[in-house]
C-alpha cells in the first residue's frame, strides 16, 4: 500500500475534507483536488468520472484495489468505491501520483 495516500487518505476523513460515494463526487466534481477510484466501479461508470474530471482538469487516480480495500485504507469499516479530496496541496497530488505509478 502507498503510504502517501494512506496518510493523505486518513488525514482527510479525520479533517472531513472529503466526499465518499459516486454519486456524490460526481455532483461535487468541481469542488475536488483528487479523485481517487476503486476497481470496483463498473466500466461506464469509470467512463463518466474520467470525462468529468478531464473536463474540469481534475487529477483522477485508479486504486489497484477493491472498494473494501480502499474503505480500509480510509480507515473506515464500510466500502468506498469513489472518494475526492477537497483540500490537497499540488505538492502531495503529484506526489501521490508519482507514488501510484512506481507500482
Amino acid at each position: 500500500m502507498a503510504k502517501l495516500l494512506e496518510k493523505t487518505l486518513k488525514d482527510a476523513i479525520k479533517e472531513n475534507n472529503h466526499i465518499i460515494g459516486t454519486k456524490q463526487v460526481m455532483s461535487s466534481i468541481k469542488s475536488s483536488k483528487l479523485v481517487i477510484i476503486s476497481t470496483s466501479i463498473p466500466s461506464s461508470t469509470i467512463q463518466q468520472i474520467e470525462d468529468n474530471t478531464k473536463k474540469e482538469n481534475i487529477p483522477l487516480l485508479h486504486f489497484e484495489g477493491t472498494s473494501i480495500i480502499l474503505g480500509r485504507l480510509c480507515g473506515l469499516q464500510f466500502r468506498v468505491s469513489t472518494i475526492s479530496l477537497k483540500s490537497l496541496s499540488n505538492t502531495n497530488i503529484q506526489a501521490i501520483l508519482k507514488e501510484s505509478e512506481t507500482k
